[in-house]
């Protein structure tokens, strides 16, 4: 997320970049880990505004299901799984798979028994932005249609979301991705993305 946070902060913006065990612990450990750090420097003054990754875009949500009083500004998902990946669906059972990516990434599974599925809409001002383009043509076979490599565009939308985006990027490199920092800019500042496409 480095280059994501170095362009907000020539933009403007104070960022507090932070990075968490995202292998070790479940998505509820890790929004409770988190807590702490970030309710404190929500307590500095204001709501936050929030630029996630990945399953950081459902550990913010569950931050959110467990502290109903936190505030949140503005929140833009950079390819979340928010209704889950049929990469974990297809995977999850795989000792490699589970070695690698936690119990986290076991609660990634679609449908009722995931947890993306359970955390419900989002009463914050939300944007998505996903990517369609995949550096791995082997995960890309087992998600249906557009997707990115690890999350189908059709799963990255969540319930009471303000906008929703594909840019041409994978998932690994969205956040690197020219177009995509400039919606997320735009989102940042103004609650909407770009019209068109850079």
């Amino acid at each position: 997320m480095r280059p994501m946070q170095r362009f907000l902060e020539s933009s403007g913006f104070d960022v507090l970049n932070l990075s968490y065990p995202s292998t070790r612990y479940s998505i509820e450990d890790l929004a409770s880990r988190l807590a702490k750090r970030i309710c404190e420097e929500s307590a500095k003054g204001g709501p936050l505004h929030f630029v996630t990754h990945s399953m950081g875009g459902i550990v913010l949500r569950q931050l959110r299901r467990s502290n109903a009083d936190f505030r949140i500004g503005r929140c833009v998902m950079l390819s979340p799984p928010n209704k889950g990946s049929q990469v974990v669906d297809c995977l999850g059972r795989w000792k490699l798979f589970r070695w690698v990516n936690g119990p986290a990434g076991q609660q990634l599974v679609t449908g009722p028994s995931g947890l993306p599925e359970r955390l419900g809409a989002v009463d914050y001002e939300c944007g998505v932005l996903t990517g369609t383009r995949s550096v791995n043509w082997i995960l890309s076979l087992m998600l249906p249609g557009p997707n990115d490599g690890k999350v189908a565009v059709s799963h990255a939308g969540v319930e009471g979301m303000a906008s929703f985006k594909t840019v041409r990027a994978t998932h690994p490199f969205i956040m690197r991705n020219r177009e995509a920092m400039a919606n997320t800019l735009a989102f940042l500042r103004t609650g909407t993305f770009l019209d068109g496409t850079l």
